[in-house]
């Protein structure tokens, strides 16, 4: 059959239209692989373990950890939340590039998200989300956040729920800020020290760092918190990150009683 001339042109014009419209489009990419029979919740099957996309604007990726299959409902409700954050990334390149009116040779953005386990215990269950992000510049930033599960409940929890309410936290900021200053010397002996009252760099207050719960050398305790510490909060970038472990002795007084049987004994010693 001939194709008249006219339409194959208008048919040729829309593909054309069609592809141009998709240039820009994010190429996404999720990993699933239920195994053969398997049941999979609705909470499992809106979680993927990976994502990723590319643009000329932005290159994105989110890794998961398989611990946290064994709690559907936080890894669907997470796996939604960073995916939104990596589009947003990824939309705000685009904005970026467009209204710099070129991207002037430039390399296209990135970001990944990396969640790793914390330490689990028969109520709650920790995760350490790591941001690495590069906009340009001479070195990526990193950042941290927490997310801390109440199994039973169900839902996250804070600091405020993990603490007595109204607790005095000045003894867990005294000792977080003594472990950071260990650390640093442990790197560094010739190291500049840190205080809570100020200086070149302040210790961080507990309540508003980042912390998942420590493995513990008694089987099912927490043998204390570890706190997420991102370069430039307590030194040069040259320092780096740290995560320092605080024992639960130094904080056992100030846990809520709803929490208190989930931390006792010392905390594992780290390994080199």
């Amino acid at each position: 059959m001939t194709v008249p001339i006219r339409s194959l042109v208008i048919s040729l014009a829309l593909a054309g239209t069609l592809a141009g419209c998709n240039r820009d489009k994010p190429a996404e990419t999720a990993t699933t692989a239920p195994a053969v029979g398997a049941v999979v919740t609705p909470a499992e099957a809106a979680a993927p373990m990976a994502y990723g996309s590319k643009t000329p604007y932005a290159e994105v990726k989110l890794t998961l950890p398989v611990a946290i299959k064994s709690q559907p409902d936080l890894h669907a409700a997470l796996y939604a939340r960073t995916v939104a954050d990596l589009r947003d990334f990824t939309e705000g390149a685009q904005a970026d590039r467009t209204e710099a009116g070129g991207d002037e040779g430039m390399g296209p953005y990135d970001k990944s998200i990396a969640i790793t386990p914390g330490a689990e215990t028969g109520k709650l269950f920790s995760l350490i989300r790591t941001d690495s992000e590069f906009t340009g510049g001479a070195h990526p930033n990193a950042s941290f956040l927490s997310i801390l599960w109440d199994k039973a409940l169900k839902r996250e929890i804070t600091a405020a729920d993990l603490f007595t309410k109204g607790a005095d936290l000045s003894a867990l900021d005294t000792a977080l800020c003594a472990a950071i200053n260990a650390e640093k010397k442990k790197r560094d002996p010739a190291a500049q020290t840190v205080s809570l009252t100020g200086g070149d760099w302040t210790c961080p207050r507990a309540a508003t760092t980042p912390f998942v719960l420590a493995q513990g050398v008694s089987p099912g305790k927490a043998g204390g918190l570890v706190f997420l510490i991102a370069p430039y909060l307590v030194g040069p970038y040259a320092e780096g990150s740290y995560q320092v472990t605080v024992p639960q002795s130094a904080f056992r007084s100030l846990i809520a009683p709803a929490y208190a049987d989930e931390f006792g004994g010392e905390p594992k010693p780290a390994a080199d």
